[in-house]
C-alpha cells in the first residue's frame, strides 16, 4: 500500500512513522512529492521507494511474489494545528495494493473526529481536516480504515488502526497561574540574598521545539530586584535597602517563550516586595528638655507627666524602656513604660511638700528593650533627657503631730480633769489658726470634751473600768479661715483600774454536810473573785465575823491557791434538830485601801450513806416510809385532779350538745307540717282557717330563751299582741313578726325560713298553688321567675338550683 504525506512533511517524520512498520524496510529518498509504498514481504525481502513508475513496476513483481496475507501496513499521520485556510487541509492518503484502478474499491474510516473533524474521498483514499484543530485540546485522534468491496461492501482486507498526531505551533503565550505575587525580606540585607520564585506555565508542547522553552526578565523593579533567567529566582540587587526610606516595591517580571527570541509570545506579573524591620535605629527623644508642674498635695502614684523616645523602627524594635538614671528627686518620683504608646510617665511616689523643696531635675533615659547585635556597631541604642518637676503650693489640711495618740486615766479621775492633749498646724506659709473638735460618732455617750483652741482632752462623765477599759475617739482638726481644710486622728484612751470594787463569792455555794460526819472533814471549799485588775494579781483573806470567831461547829483554813475551805469541828448534827446553817464570811483584797465584804455560805444537814454519799437533805424524809419525798406526793395529786376536771368537762359537753338551742314546744308549728284537704279560697278568704294558729305560742309575750349564749343585754318581755281575729291582715301580722325578730337580741344566731299561706295583694304572679297544676315538677319551668323583680330573684334561684340538680 502507498502512504502519500502532504504540507512539507519533514524526513524524520516519516522516520518516525516507517519505524513502527512489521519489517524492514529500505528507505529511498527521491525528488518526487514523498510517497511512501509498503507491502508485508518475506525476512529476505526488500521493498524500494522511488517514482511512481517504479512502484508500478514493484507492484507487479510484488503480485508475482506476495503471499495470501493483508495488504497494506501503516501507522500515523501529522497535521498542523490552528490551520484555517480556505479548503480543507490534507493530512494523507491511503491506497492499497489490492486496488487495481477500476475504482472497485471504496474506503471507510471511522474512530476520534471520523466524519466531523476528518473525511476521506472514498475513492481515492484522500484523508482531510475539515475543521481547524487545537493540540491543547486532542493532540492526537486515533482512527481506523478500511477496504470494502464498492459494489457490495464486503471487507477486503481486515481494518486497520492509525493515528494522527495534531502538529503543535507556538500559538500560547506563558501564563502565570498564581500572580499577582507578595513576598518579604528584612531589610539592610546584603546582596544577592534571595526574595522569592515566581513559576510560569506554557500551554504548548514542551517536547517539540522552543514553544514552551521560557525565559524570565524583570520589566520593572531594576536596579533593586534580580531575576534568574531560567529558575525565575529573584534576589536583591542592591545592599543595605533601609525601610525607612522606602518599605515597598513594585517588580514586574516577564516570561517570554520560544527560549527569549524575537517572535515569541511573554506573559507578564507583578511581585510587590515589602521590605520587613529590624532593629537599626535607635530611640530619639523629641526634646531634650521637659517641664512639668505639680501641686504639693497631688495623690500618690498620680501621672505627673509624660516623655517620649521616638523609633523610626517599629513592633518590637521600636519598644524602650525609661529609667531615672540622676536627679534630685530620685527617691520621690518614678517611670514606668506605656507599651501601648512607647512613652514614659513620671509618677509620684511620696509626698511633696513645696515648703520644704520647691522644684526638682531629673535625668531620664530612653533604651532600646531588642537589640540586634549585627547593628550594634551603629553607636549605643539609647537616649538621654532631662526633666524639670516645679511644686505647686497649695493649701493644705491640718497635720497633727503625731499620727495617733494614746492616753491613760484612772477611772476615779474627777470630772473635768484634763487626760491629755493634741496638737496640730497649718503646714501652710499663711499658717491658719486651727480648731479642734470630737467626731461624735466615735463617742456617742459624750465622756469627753476638748477645748477648742489647745487640743486638751478632759472628761465629762464618770467612767468605770469594769464595763469598758479602752475609748477610742476621734480628733477632727479643721483651718478657721477654710472650713474644708480638716484632718482627723484617731485617739485611743485606756482606763487605769483603782481597787474600788470589795470581793465576794465567785458564785452562790451551798454546802451539805453529812449528819456521820467526823470532826475535821472539809465540809466547801470556795474561791473568792474581785473585779479590780491590779498589777500584781489578787490575793483574798478570809476570816469569820468577831462575834464566830469562837464558831462551836465550823472553822476555815486559807489554802495556797487563795482558796477558802470549811470545815465541821465535831460530828453528830442532827437535821431534826437544826436543819440549815449560816456561815458569814468576810474576805478581803490586798489593794490601797484595802475592801472587804460579807458573803454568807448555807450549811444544809443531810443524810448520807455510810460511803458519804448524801441522799437526803430534808425533815419530811422521815416520815415518809415508803421513799416518796412530799414533792413526789404533790405531783401525784396534781394529775389526779387534772384528770377529774377533764372528765367533768367531757361530761357536761356532752349533756350540752344533746339539747335543742331554743326552748320550744313540742306543738310549734313552725316544726309541723299541718295538711289541709280543702284547697281555700285564695288570697282574699281568711276565713278558712284560724290565722292565730301562725302564732308561736312561746313567743306571744316576745321572750324566746337561749341554751347556747347568755345575751350580753337583757330584753325586757314585752307585752304581747293578742290573738289576732280572723279577719285580721295578714301582711299587717307578718311585718309586725319581721320587725320583732330583727329587733330581737335572743333571737337564734342562725337564718330561719318561715313559711307563711299568704302572697300579699296585687301579685303579678298569681297563686303559687301546685293544687291546680295539671303537670308533674318535673315539667315545670321555673325560668320566668326571674323576670317577676327583686322579691323573686332568690326564689328562682331557689328553683333553679332544684331543678339542676334534678338532672344531675
Amino acid at each position: 500500500m502507498v502512504i502519500c504525506l502532504t504540507g512539507g512533511t519533514m524526513p524524520e517524520r516519516l522516520a518516525e512513522m516507517l519505524l513502527d512498520l512489521w519489517t524492514p524496510l529500505i528507505i529511498l529518498w527521491i525528488t518526487l512529492p514523498p510517497c511512501i509504498y509498503m507491502a508485508p514481504m518475506n525476512q529476505s525481502q526488500v521493498l524500494v521507494s522511488g517514482s511512481p513508475l517504479e512502484l508500478n513496476r514493484l507492484t507487479e513483481e510484488q503480485r508475482i511474489l506476495n503471499r495470501s496475507k493483508r495488504g497494506w501496513v501503516w501507522n500515523q499521520m501529522f497535521v498542523l494545528e490552528e490551520f484555517s485556510g480556505p479548503e480543507p487541509i490534507l493530512v494523507g492518503r491511503l491506497h492499497t495494493d489490492l486496488d487495481p484502478g477500476s475504482k472497485k474499491i471504496k474506503y471507510i474510516l471511522s474512530g476520534d473526529g471520523a466524519g466531523t473533524i476528518f473525511q476521506i474521498n472514498d475513492i481515492t483514499g484522500d484523508i482531510h481536516a475539515i475543521k481547524r484543530l487545537d493540540r491543547e485540546e486532542k493532540a492526537e485522534y486515533t482512527l481506523t480504515a478500511q477496504a470494502v468491496d464498492w459494489e457490495t461492501n464486503k471487507p477486503l482486507e481486515p481494518p486497520s488502526e492509525f493515528i494522527i498526531k495534531v502538529q503543535d505551533i507556538n500559538d500560547n503565550a506563558p501564563e502565570f497561574l498564581n500572580g499577582p505575587y507578595h513576598a518579604t525580606v528584612p531589610e539592610m540585607s546584603i546582596l544577592g540574598t534571595s526574595v522569592t520564585n515566581v513559576t510560569a506555565t506554557d500551554a504548548d508542547d514542551p517536547v517539540y521545539g522552543n514553544s514552551a522553552k521560557l525565559v524570565y526578565s524583570i520589566l520593572e523593579g531594576q536596579p533593586y530586584f534580580s531575576i534568574e533567567p531560567e529558575t525565575a529566582i529573584i534576589k536583591t540587587a542592591l545592599p543595605n535597602m533601609d525601610r525607612e526610606a522606602k518599605e515597598e516595591y513594585l517588580v514586574v517580571i516577564q516570561a517570554k517563550d520560544m527560549g527569549g527570541h524575537s517572535g515569541g509570545l511573554s506573559g507578564t506579573t507583578t511581585l510587590t516586595v515589602t521590605l520587613t524591620d529590624v532593629n537599626d535605629n535607635p530611640p530619639k527623644f523629641a526634646q531634650s528638655l521637659y517641664h512639668f508642674s505639680v501641686p504639693e498635695d497631688v495623690v500618690l502614684g498620680t501621672a505627673i507627666g509624660r516623655v517620649k523616645a521616638n523609633d523610626q523602627d517599629i513592633g518590637e524594635n521600636a519598644q524602650s524602656s525609661y529609667d531615672i538614671i540622676d536627679g534630685d528627686g530620685t527617691a520621690l518620683f518614678e517611670i514606668t513604660s506605656d507599651a501601648q504608646a512607647q512613652d514614659g510617665i513620671i509618677r509620684l511616689r511620696k509626698p511633696l511638700d513645696f515648703e520644704t523643696k520647691k522644684s526638682y531635675t531629673l535625668k531620664v533615659e530612653a533604651a532600646n528593650v531588642h537589640i540586634d547585635p549585627r547593628f550594634s556597631g551603629r553607636g549605643p541604642f539609647k537616649d538621654t533627657a532631662t526633666v524639670k518637676i516645679v511644686v505647686e503650693d497649695a493649701d493644705e489640711p491640718p497635720v497633727f503631730s503625731s499620727p495617733t495618740y494614746l492616753l491613760e486615766v484612772h477611772e476615779n479621775a474627777a470630772l473635768n480633769s484634763v487626760i491629755g492633749q493634741v496638737t496640730a498646724r497649718d503646714p501652710d506659709i499663711t499658717s491658719s489658726p486651727i480648731r479642734f473638735s470630737i467626731d461624735r460618732h466615735t463617742d456617742l455617750e459624750r465622756q469627753f470634751n476638748i477645748n477648742a483652741d489647745d487640743g486638751r482632752i478632759t472628761l465629762a462623765t464618770p467612767l468605770d473600768r469594769e464595763l469598758s477599759v479602752w475609748h477610742n475617739i476621734t480628733i477632727i482638726a479643721t483651718e478657721i479661715r477654710n472650713h474644708s481644710q480638716i484632718s482627723r486622728v484617731p485617739v485611743a484612751i485606756k482606763v487605769l483600774d483603782v481597787n474600788d470594787n470589795a470581793p465576794e463569792f465567785a458564785s452562790e455555794y451551798e454546802a451539805f454536810l453529812c449528819e456521820n460526819g467526823k470532826p475535821g472533814q472539809v465540809i466547801q471549799t470556795v474561791s473568792a473573785m474581785d473585779k479590780d485588775d491590779p498589777k500584781n494579781g489578787h490575793y483574798f483573806l478570809y476570816s469569820l465575823l468577831p462575834e464566830m470567831v469562837n464558831n462551836p461547829n465550823f472553822t476555815i483554813k486559807k489554802n495556797e491557791d487563795n482558796s477558802l475551805s470549811i470545815l465541821a469541828k465535831h460530828n453528830g448534827f442532827n437535821r431534826q434538830k437544826q436543819e440549815v446553817y449560816l456561815l458569814p464570811i468576810i474576805i478581803s483584797d490586798s489593794g490601797n485601801p484595802p475592801l472587804s465584804s460579807t458573803s454568807t455560805l448555807t450549811i444544809r444537814v443531810c443524810g448520807c450513806s455510810s460511803d458519804g454519799v448524801v441522799q437526803s437533805c430534808n425533815v419530811e424524809a422521815y416520815v415518809l416510809p415508803i421513799g416518796l419525798s412530799m414533792g413526789a406526793l404533790i405531783a401525784i395529786l396534781a394529775c389526779i385532779i387534772l384528770l377529774l376536771v377533764i372528765v367533768v368537762l367531757f361530761v357536761t359537753l356532752r349533756r350540752h350538745k344533746n339539747e335543742p338551742l331554743i326552748i320550744k314546744d313540742d306543738e310549734d308549728v313552725r316544726e309541723n307540717i299541718i295538711r289541709y284537704d280543702d284547697e281555700g279560697g285564695g288570697e282574699e278568704d281568711t276565713e278558712a282557717f284560724d290565722i292565730a294558729t301562725l302564732q308561736n305560742p312561746d313567743g306571744i309575750n316576745g321572750f324566746l330563751p337561749r341554751k347556747d349564749i347568755k345575751p350580753d343585754l337583757q330584753f325586757m318581755p314585752r307585752q304581747g299582741l293578742a290573738p289576732v281575729p280572723n279577719g285580721v291582715d295578714v301582711d299587717e301580722f307578718i311585718n309586725v313578726r319581721l320587725h320583732e325578730a330583727d329587733n330581737d337580741p335572743t333571737a337564734p344566731p342562725y337564718d330561719s325560713i318561715q313559711i307563711y299561706g299568704y302572697e300579699g295583694r296585687g301579685s303579678v304572679a298569681g297563686s303559687l298553688s301546685s293544687l291546680e297544676s295539671t303537670t308533674s315538677d318535673s315539667d315545670q319551668n321555673f325560668d320566668y321567675l326571674s323576670d317577676w323583680g327583686p322579691r323573686f330573684k332568690r326564689l328562682g334561684e331557689l328553683y333553679s338550683v332544684g331543678e339542676s340538680d334534678k338532672e344531675t
